[in-house]
């Protein structure tokens, strides 16, 4: 099977070497990341002090007998500076680390583009656009968010509770440093393993948003047809349906967070009730003064709120997971079709093309091609005709390298096209397919698709050629029209001859019309094969129709029919056979065909 299900790339339990793997991401700011944790031990040094310099300030106004103020003055100076401190550094810190993180979105989401690029045909068939924008919409976002919280805010916290665990271990009886270390434990255990649990309805709650979305743009692009049907509240009801289900799953997402969050604040209140009546018996016993309460608390407070942003945090880290484990699934869907080790680029002299005893399948138990051999020489024209599923089309996707053969071999003025890079094969072929889809553009920029780098002028030339200089000029905006979503603006006439005028403006010396003119009028076609068959001249073509009448000026004319040749020959010679061919001609005569040529 050569297509890739959306099952293929779901991906299990979330692997935790998908945090492994975005660590070199970092390396390429390295300064900047070592500024950024530099800052971070600042900040929490700085947090940590504060309760410290509390607990003086307290004590101060506890045992003060004099009225001199220089000493309080600089305790509340000292204070206030720490306080800003441990901002400001945080601050500092997210500044200094913006640029790393945003670098890291920018690379990863190139690489999934471009990889998706180099994904064969197969994967695009059967891919859903919708879910595939929003895995890749959620995994970028939790690209950002583990490089942030991860280093920034686990990180930290931990760091945090080392340093209250020691001051209040150095200051104070053990059993407050073991009881803050215990609570972490539980506390950490807790939001493990419930959030591991509540996983279940992330997962489901992001498929089904994937789903509904899927279906959403699914009925926007086929907007004509849901009209043509009169379908907008049978379409309303499928979509609400889906909606429904993310509501449900959505419910129990939301549920279980309120348990988990309940759960959290119990441990959270018991920990620091526990922790302020061993203080305050002390305080009662002469053993502890008002200021050591103080701190206490204030450090109970200080551990506590980022403990609990610290489950948050967690929470979502596996929430990001999950959405990465996505994104890089993408990035593991196999390459099928890949150049060889420094393939050469392609050198056309001529430009003759051979498939040589080629045999091709979609799936292995349905053959496409058995053992088809053509020849086209160079700057000839071969059409391919014959009846719907006969692997016509095939041919064309071959020759591009959509897909690689499963047996024989294609080439190109001698060069087996597995052996050269698919890049400069490409460069050398020029393709006008049957449905013919648009950038949602300008004209002028559909036009200069074909050649990037192409001036003004050469645009209009190829208009020109593709007859259709005249319609562009009539409209107010000419060249900068939109042309809408897969230029549902334009006609289909219209779109294909912005088509043609693509391939004729990138100039290749081997053309693939597929069903070029299918969506022309009579008038419109003939002025089309006109010009293509001007261009043809000097190219090697292959011609892929289903009106005979489009093609009967071919040098060959090959009739494919369940993926074998039967016959091959020009148009003379074939109706004189007597075989599939002239049954075809015959058949296309007396529905009228063949009048339009």
């Amino acid at each position: 099977m050569r297509s890739l299900s959306d099952k293929s790339y779901t991906g299990g339990p979330v692997n935790w070497r998908i945090i492994r793997s975005l660590l070199p991401y970092l390396s390429e700011f390295r300064g900047r990341v070592l500024l950024a944790l530099g800052c971070l031990i600042l900040a929490k040094l700085a947090g940590v002090a504060v309760p410290w310099m509390l607990k003086l300030i307290v004590e101060h106004y506890e045992t003060v007998t004099d009225a001199l103020i220089l000493v309080p003055v600089a305790l509340l100076a000292g204070y206030g500076l720490l306080r800003f401190a441990s901002v400001f550094f945080s601050e500092l810190r997210d500044a200094v680390f913006a640029r790393v993180a945003e670098r890291a979105m920018r690379r990863i989401s190139l690489k999934v583009f471009e990889h998706l690029h180099r994904l064969d045909l197969g994967f695009h068939l059967s891919r859903r656009t919708g879910g595939l924008a929003r895995d890749i919409e959620r995994g970028t976002s939790g690209i950002s968010f583990l490089l942030r919280f991860m280093v920034f805010n686990i990180l930290p916290t931990l760091l945090e509770i080392g340093l209250i665990a020691a001051i209040l271990l150095l200051n104070f009886s053990p059993i407050y440093a073991l009881t803050v270390l215990g609570s972490v434990v539980v506390y950490a255990l807790f939001t493990i393993v419930f959030t591991e649990w509540r996983n279940r309805f992330v997962r489901e709650s992001n498929q089904l948003d994937n789903r509904s979305n899927t279906r959403a743009v699914d009925s926007l692009l086929n907007y004509e047809t849901v009209k043509y049907f009169g379908n907008e509240q049978f379409e309303a009801r499928q979509y609400d349906v889906h909606l429904a289900n993310w509501e449900a799953a959505r419910m129990k997402t939301r549920l279980s967070l309120a348990a988990l969050n309940s759960g959290q604040a119990l441990i959270i209140a018991g920990s620091v009730t526990l922790l302020m009546v061993l203080a305050a018996r002390q305080v009662s016993a002469g053993a502890m003064t008002l200021g050591e309460l103080v701190m206490i608390n204030a450090y109970m407070i200080q551990l506590f709120i980022p403990l609990n942003f610290l489950g948050f945090i967690y929470r979502e880290i596996r929430e990001a997971l999950i959405n990465i484990e996505r994104l890089f699934g993408l990035l593991q869907a196999p390459v099928r079709v890949v150049d060889a080790a420094e393939a050469p680029a392609l050198q056309v002299g001529g430009g003759q093309v051979r498939f040589d005893n080629v045999g091709f399948a979609y799936q292995a138990d349905r053959p496409i091609l058995q053992g088809v051999s053509i020849t086209i020489p160079a700057g000839q024209t071969l059409a391919v005709v014959g009846p719907s599923g006969g692997g016509k089309s095939t041919l064309a996707r071959l020759l591009f390298r959509f897909y690689d053969v499963d047996a024989g071999a294609i080439s190109i003025d001698g060069q087996d096209i597995r052996s050269v890079s698919q890049q400069s094969l490409r460069q050398h072929i020029g393709v006008v397919p049957q449905d013919t889809v648009l950038f949602n553009d300008t004209i002028g920029y559909n036009i200069a698709y074909g050649k990037p780098e192409a001036s003004e002028a050469d645009i209009w030339k190829a208009l020109r050629m593709a007859q259709l200089e005249d319609f562009v000029k009539r409209l107010p905006e000419g060249l900068e029209t939109q042309v809408g979503e897969r230029g549902l603006k334009l006609s289909g006439g219209e779109k294909q001859r912005i088509a043609i005028a693509r391939v004729l403006l990138k100039n290749p010396p081997i053309l693939i019309l597929d069903e070029a003119t299918a969506s022309l009028d009579t008038h419109s076609e003939r002025r089309i094969l006109d010009a293509l068959n001007l261009v043809a001249q000097r190219r090697t073509t292959l011609a892929i129709a289903h009106r005979l009448s489009t093609i009967i000026h071919a040098e060959q004319i090959l009739v494919l029919d369940q993926g074998r040749v039967v016959e091959q020959g020009n148009h003379q010679q074939l109706l004189a056979a007597g075989g599939a061919y002239a049954r075809l001609w015959a058949e296309q005569l007396r529905h009228g065909e063949s009048s339009r040529g």
